[in-house]
Formats: structure tokens, C-alpha cells, sequence
């Protein structure tokens, strides 16, 4: 079967990780499976494709509706999304893995543990938040859903810039960011949108989540500010805290190097578990 989503996958795939029912682990290190923001696609994540590609396994699909996926217009819900990548994972034949997410990956990350269980080893929770929509927030989805479909992604690319990442970003991130949310389908992105606007509580799942899971947050995130990561850390009952100065909402291509610092010494922990 020729999987739904396109996606990226580079790095070590021998010997396979163990099905979701095997006994035995295998001796390589967990692959990482990566799940991007809105609006955006997979090449979010360059920076910690290349880092960590050279010694374990890394996947980066394309949501529906991004990149290079098949657009589906109307509502995609968070399950829906999380449904995809576990199709994806199957089909790639692989088991037990860490998961990040960054903003909306995040919540689909959050939507993936409780569809995945035993098989997410380790969980990521970057510039993101469990709690519900609110109706006011609910509101504004849809109306921007509405402005999207009218309008295009182009002036919401221009307006929102400087808060998805910091307004002293390098102009090559800057430039990478633009390209991205110019690029997405706003079909997919309205899509996105209206199923977010639906998303449950993710709270009561994160304060039962036995993995160990690490909380990164930019100092300077508006969209989710560190005392939204401060909350959600303390739900946790085994996670880790850290804040990246001089970075926004997307700090792992603001401030790569720190980011890939902390993120690795995550996957080792998490690898020694088993």
C-alpha cells in the first residue's frame, strides 16, 4: 500500500525496530518521528533531520493538507491527523519510537499517545499546549479559516511572521518561514483550523503518561508563553523543562544548536530505558 502522507525518512533502518507486540528490543537507537506546526510542512525540521539522521532513524511526514501531501478540504480533525501517521508508522514498519511535536504537532503528538500507547517511548512537546479551545478561540479559527479561503495565505503570512518566529531571527530563518506558510494549500490549512478549533482536553492523558517526556519552549513565544510550558510541565508525572532564550515559537530552527542539544540528550536517556 503506498502511504496517504509524504514524507521523509533518512537515517539508520537496520534492524527494524520490534512491532508493537514483540518481546525483545532492538539494539539501535529509537527512531524519531517529527510532526510539524501550522502552516508549515516537514521542512520545519531540517536542522534536526540532518543532526539526527546520523544515528538513528528520523520521520517527518507532511500533514494532509501540507507540503506535499494530498489536500482534503472541509474539517480534519486532530484525530484524523494522528490517524495518518499511524497508518504511516505501519506501513514503515515501525514500533516502538520517540515523538515530537511542535505548536499543532504538538497536540497531534499529544492525540497520537492516546491512539499509540506503549508504542511512543519518549514525547516531545514543543511551543504547545493541551488545553481545549475556548469559544472565543474556537471563534477565531473559523473566521480565520474563512479569511484563508477568501483571501490566501499571503497576508496572514506577512501579518503573523514576526510572532511565529522572533522579530531579530536571522533572515534566512525568517525567509524559510515565509516560504513555508506561503506554500500551504489554504484548503488544508482551513481544514487544519476547523479540526483544531474541535480538539479535547489533553490534560487528564499527560498527567497518566508513564514515557518521559521533555517541554521546550522560545523565551519569547506568544503564542504559547512559558508559563503555559511551566503548566503543562507540572502534569507530567516523569518530563523535563527547558526554555530557549532568544527564540519565539519555533525555536528549533531559531536556535538549532541549543534546541539539537537538549532534544539529544533526551533520545539517549530515553534510549537507555529501552
Amino acid at each position: 500500500m503506498t502511504p496517504f502522507l509524504a514524507y521523509e525518512d533518512k537515517g539508520t533502518h537496520t534492524p527494524p525496530t520490534p512491532t508493537p507486540t514483540s518481546e525483545s528490543e532492538s539494539e539501535s537507537a529509537l527512531p524519531l518521528v517529527l510532526v510539524h506546526g501550522h502552516p508549515f510542512d516537514r521542512t520545519m525540521w531540517t536542522p534536526q533531520i540532518e543532526e539526527f539522521s546520523r544515528t538513528r532513524r528520523v520521520i517527518a511526514p507532511d500533514l494532509r493538507g501540507y507540503g506535499a501531501s494530498p489536500v482534503v478540504p472541509g474539517v480534519t480533525p486532530l484525530a484524523r491527523f494522528a490517524a495518518d501517521i499511524e497508518e504511516l508508522l505501519d506501513e514503515l514498519k515501525v514500533g516502538t519510537f520517540v515523538l515530537a511535536g511542535l505548536s499543532m504537532g504538538g497536540q497531534i503528538a499529544m492525540e497520537c499517545c492516546a491512539r499509540l500507547g506503549d508504542r511512543v517511548r519518549g514525547l516531545v512537546l514543543a511551543d504547545t499546549f493541551p488545553t481545549p479551545e475556548t469559544p472565543e478561540g474556537k471563534a477565531a479559527r473559523n473566521a480565520m479559516a474563512d479569511r484563508l479561503l477568501r483571501e490566501g495565505m499571503r497576508g496572514y503570512a506577512d501579518e503573523v511572521l514576526e510572532k511565529m518566529v522572533a522579530p531579530y531571527a536571522a533572515p534566512e530563518v525568517k525567509a524559510h518561514v515565509h516560504r513555508m506558510m506561503t506554500a500551504t494549500p489554504p484548503e488544508g490549512a482551513a481544514a487544519a483550523l476547523r479540526g483544531r478549533a474541535e480538539r479535547p482536553d489533553y490534560r487528564p492523558l499527560l498527567a497518566r503518561l508513564t514515557a518521559p517526556a521533555l517541554v521546550v519552549v522560545g523565551r519569547d513565544d506568544a503564542y504559547t508563553p512559558v508559563a503555559d510550558a511551566e503548566a503543562m510541565h507540572a502534569l507530567f508525572p516523569h518530563s523535563t523543562l527547558h526554555v530557549i532564550e532568544g527564540a519565539a515559537h519555533m525555536p528549533n530552527l531559531e536556535r538549532p544548536a541549543e534546541f539539537n542539544a537538549v532534544l539529544g540528550e533526551f533520545l539517549d536517556r530515553v534510549d537507555e530505558l529501552g
